[in-house]
């Protein structure tokens, strides 16, 4: 393959959903170590993501909402890169300054031209840019394996990034941890959201799986792991 293998790697609630609701003030990392029933088994989760692959996707409206941008103290360095794929931009100049203390380095992604990151990047020599006129995963997938051997990296971002992937058929494997919770909500992110399919013709954009493995963990968690079909 020419590109990197990626795998999709969540925190889900059994009725899929990647957060406590639709503002950007609530998310599953603040919100669910809070509630009795759900708080006891999370741990498992982080402890499987401290597994994952060394390359892990993500964006920057994900790191604005979990505090990057506000964090005052510095997170225990961690031997990872990050890939961030900012646009808007969601990060400032706190956020990236974290993050490449907190990372081995930060490769931010953008297709906005005035992105702060370009201002930064002689100040922090683990500060990588990828800059796109519109954002290609293919091209990055194929980019991160050719210019930094990523032969594998693992996707953890929002249900609308998420959902183009699936679409644009870059999905390899799932990873999947079920916290014991229901959530509900229509407008709540889901595992994969984007847009949908309405026509018959359409059938094809979506994806079967074959599963690998089942694990019964403790405190009601499950994780279910699948290879895509292609």
């Amino acid at each position: 393959m020419n590109r990197s293998i990626t795998t999709l790697f969540m925190l889900e609630s059994l009725d899929g959903k990647i957060s406590s609701g639709s503002s950007d003030k609530l998310d599953a990392d603040s919100d669910w170590c809070k509630i009795d029933g759900v708080k006891e088994g999370l741990h498992q989760y982080y402890e499987i993501e401290a597994t994952t692959d060394y390359y892990s996707l993500n964006t920057g409206r994900v790191m604005a909402k979990i505090g990057v941008n506000d964090k005052k103290e510095y997170h225990k360095k961690v031997d990872v890169r990050f890939i961030i794929i900012d646009n808007k931009p969601h990060l400032n100049e706190n956020g990236i300054d974290y993050l490449c203390n907190w990372v081995e380095r930060l490769i931010l992604v953008t297709t906005n031209k005035d992105h702060i990151a370009f201002s930064l990047q002689e100040k922090y020599n683990n500060l990588d840019i990828i800059y796109y006129d519109n954002l290609d995963l293919n091209r990055l997938l194929i980019d991160m394996k050719e210019k930094y051997d990523a032969k594998r990296i693992t996707i953890q971002s929002g249900g609308t990034l998420n959902g183009l992937f699936l679409r644009e058929n870059l999905i390899d494997y799932v990873n999947i941890v079920i916290a014991p919770l229901l959530v509900g909500g229509k407008d709540t992110s889901t595992l994969i959201d984007g847009d949908s399919i309405e026509k018959a013709e359409d059938i094809n954009k979506l994806r079967a799986l074959e599963l690998i493995e089942c694990n019964k963990l403790k405190n009601s968690y499950i994780q279910l792991k699948y290879k895509v079909i292609k």
